[in-house]
């Protein structure tokens, strides 16, 4: 979830940036303590990079972890103390998985003028409320995971007519137009599912996503039996799963998170519909599996890029990640939250070095301008950004559940305009955490 490029360079440059971040503060005094215990500081600045995500309820599974990478990356810049007298402070705030706590978030972080940049939100839905109060106030936003395509390139995206409605908003991991149409041909010509039955859970990313993958799955020759919406919380799937059942679909796509397809898989199942189900990398996560009670094996689900543990790149964080002390797992999102944290942290190199050394009094525009012309190895391979602020990182990876666990079985790019080839190259070893 890559390019090749050796981890110590992306660590060392996150370091480097996160140290240079801390010149903007105007916090002065409170070096000498991180707000992760971290840190040799020697009486000089703070700056604060702040994280957004559903770290409580039913979706916290995909935010622990990436809220930890983002935490190694501060903690390993404070330890290093690579420019004395600057201390760097991580500053979680749970979202709930809420649009309206993500506003209030939104506002909190802009109220603090050490905060130079934000990771997050995980979820489209929340993006959507907290985009607009970030792009007023010049603050770098940039999502590990957020995948609707109109986030960056507008409502009107499907129909050609891409236009960036904020210029703050960026993301590492690539988006719903890409993902949708790469679990499309994977289902089509891979499984041979030439029937499949849609249904996704109403929210931003869960309809983004289904109508992305239902569009490519007719174009290269399948045929949707059936469509239908669940709200995202109900227990009770029954009506649904019978209408798949006399459907004749050979399989089910389901647009939306853990939380809700981990229970409907099991219901299915349990009707009798031995029938595989494949989602997005919302599903992608352990407590999906759990959710399943055993009946999640052999489902399927897209993520981005390609998985952790087999990336060189990605040797030393899965390591410092180990040893780091952390309870919950990197999961899906931990190496592009950690590559989050990376991207704006060069930003910020950028502007102090543009500056005679330090951060200008309008630190967050020229960070916000720095941080579009970004480009380096991270973790999960090239971080950069096109002109509507989407990772040019296009790679993704077919998950399937196997004796209890996701393995990757195919990891690759999405192949356009030919209704007959393969999606990608097989996936080589690692197993999501």
């Amino acid at each position: 979830m890559r390019h090749r490029s050796a981890l110590p360079t992306a660590a060392a440059l996150v370091a480097a940036a996160l140290t240079l971040t801390a010149c903007g503060s105007r916090d002065s005094g409170n070096a000498g303590s991180s707000a992760n215990g971290s840190g040799p500081g020697q009486g000089g600045s703070t700056v604060v990079i702040g994280f957004d995500g559903p770290l409580t309820g039913d979706l916290s599974a995909l935010a622990l972890g990436a809220r930890n990478a983002a935490e190694l990356a501060v903690r390993q810049a404070n330890e290093k103390n690579l420019v004395p007298g600057v201390t760097f402070k991580l500053e979680a705030l749970d979202d709930l998985a809420q649009p309206s706590n993500g506003q209030q978030n939104a506002t909190k972080f802009v109220a603090d003028d050490r905060v130079l940049g934000v990771v997050g939100p995980l979820n489209s839905s929340v993006a959507q409320s907290m985009q607009k109060v970030f792009d007023q106030a010049k603050l770098a936003a940039v999502s590990p995971s957020t995948t609707n395509p109109a986030l960056t390139q507008g409502e009107n995206w499907a129909s050609g007519d891409k236009k960036r409605p904020f210029a703050s908003y960026f993301r590492t991991a690539t988006t719903d137009d890409v993902q949708g149409p790469f679990a499309a041909q994977y289902m089509k010509n891979d499984l041979a599912k030439g029937k499949v039955f849609v249904v996704d859970n109403k929210k931003a990313y869960g309809a983004g996503l289904a109508s992305t993958f239902k569009a490519e799955f007719t174009r290269i020759g399948g045929q949707v039996v059936g469509e239908d919406h669940i709200n995202s919380g109900e227990k009770d799937f029954s009506a649904v799963v019978t209408k798949i059942r006399t459907s004749g679909a050979e399989a089910v796509y389901f647009g939306g998170e853990y939380a809700d397809s981990g229970l409907f898989t099991d219901q299915l199942k349990k009707s009798g519909a031995q029938i595989p189900l494949m989602g997005g990398d919302g599903m992608n996560d352990a407590k999906y599996i759990q959710l399943a009670n055993g009946n999640g094996e052999g489902d399927y689900a897209t993520s981005v890029g390609a998985p952790v543990e087999a990336l060189p790149s990605a040797k030393d964080f899965v390591a410092a990640y180990g040893q780091g002390g952390f309870k919950e797992p990197y999961g899906g999102y931990g190496g592009y939250s950690y590559d989050a944290v990376s991207a704006l942290i060069q930003a910020v190199k950028a502007t102090v070095e543009g500056n005679g050394g330090k951060l200008p009094g309008d630190a967050r525009a020229k960070v916000l301008a720095a941080l579009q012309k970004v480009a380096f190895d991270g973790v999960t391979g090239r971080v950069s950004f096109d002109e509507f602020g989407d990772t040019t990182n296009k790679q993704l990876t077919v998950y399937q559940v196997k004796g209890g666990q996701w393995a990757p079985v195919k990891s690759g790019e999405l192949t356009v305009g030919n209704a007959g080839a393969s999606a990608g190259a097989p996936a080589q070893g690692g197993t999501p955490q």
